[in-house]
């Protein structure tokens, strides 16, 4: 039985249609890439696997049941959610923010067990945040705080964990950091999936890769199955050249300048 299944999944703001039947199934514990474009439903797509947008057709299901039948705690024992924007407003210390994500375990009004205080301090472990735990929250650096954050989501203890976009305002030593984190988590058995821009970072850690353009999935697959030539000029509309890069064997993009003025960028 797979571990996530999306079957013709549809979803519009309006009249706008973000999602256009996707489907998918994913079978082991993997961290998948989804790429595409700005406005190709990468986000949309997320919180419709999150549960917190609802389709207007189509179903997520995890281990053979609907997420859209789940109770918000069920949910929440078996889904943990990293938003892109993870700053907060209020002096909070790490700690405080990794405990937060005990809640779906505790009753109203308990105090944390010691059980609770044993996976708060693992997740901070395992995040290399331990040493934060009692610097307040918003005056870490992006990667710090980042980093956090997905450590209470850890605290979920779920099987699944979304992230949209983790390393969009890291510098290049903090977005290999959390992309080696995230990686590791499979051998945990959680599925990572994760909205990502850089196709380089995302071919060289990403066991599965889907890749979007106007609110439809055009490849899926491995790295060396998705990311050619001919997939991202249709996904990007930039020209590029792929060749194997000789330290990880997996597809290196070079983006081609043409004749003229137009350099192309992803």
């Amino acid at each position: 039985m797979a571990i996530v299944n999306v079957e013709d999944l549809h979803f519009s703001y309006g009249m706008i249609q973000a999602l256009k039947g996707v489907n998918f199934k994913i079978d082991d514990y993997k961290m998948v890439g989804i790429l595409g474009s700005n406005g190709s439903g990468k986000t949309t797509l997320l919180k419709n696997l999150s549960g917190y947008l609802k389709p207007s057709k189509g179903n997520v299901s995890i281990a053979g049941k609907s997420i859209y039948s789940m109770k918000s705690k069920d949910k929440a024992m078996l889904i943990g959610y990293v938003p892109q924007d993870v700053y907060s407003d209020f002096e909070f210390t790490s700690y405080d923010v990794v405990m937060m994500g005990r809640t779906p375990y505790l009753r109203r009004f308990q105090r944390e067990t010691k059980k609770d205080v044993n996976i708060v301090k693992e997740a901070m472990i395992l995040t290399n945040t331990w040493d934060l735990k009692d610097r307040y929250v918003n005056e870490l650096s992006g990667g710090q705080r980042q980093r956090v954050y997905i450590a209470r989501a850890l605290a979920q203890e779920p099987k699944i964990l979304l992230l949209d976009e983790p390393i969009s305002h890291l510098d290049v030593k903090y977005q290999i950091e959390v992309l080696s984190i995230l990686k590791q988590l499979t051998a945990k058995d959680i599925l990572v999936f994760a909205v990502l821009h850089d196709i380089n970072l995302s071919s060289q850690f990403c066991d599965f890769i889907l890749l979007m353009k106007d609110g439809e999935i055009i490849s899926m697959g491995t790295p060396n199955e998705v990311l050619t030539a001919e997939n991202i000029k249709m996904a990007f509309s930039v020209d590029a050249d792929v060749i194997r890069n000789p330290i990880t064997d997996t597809p290196l993009i070079i983006l081609s300048k043409k004749q003229g003025d137009d350099l192309k960028i992803v």
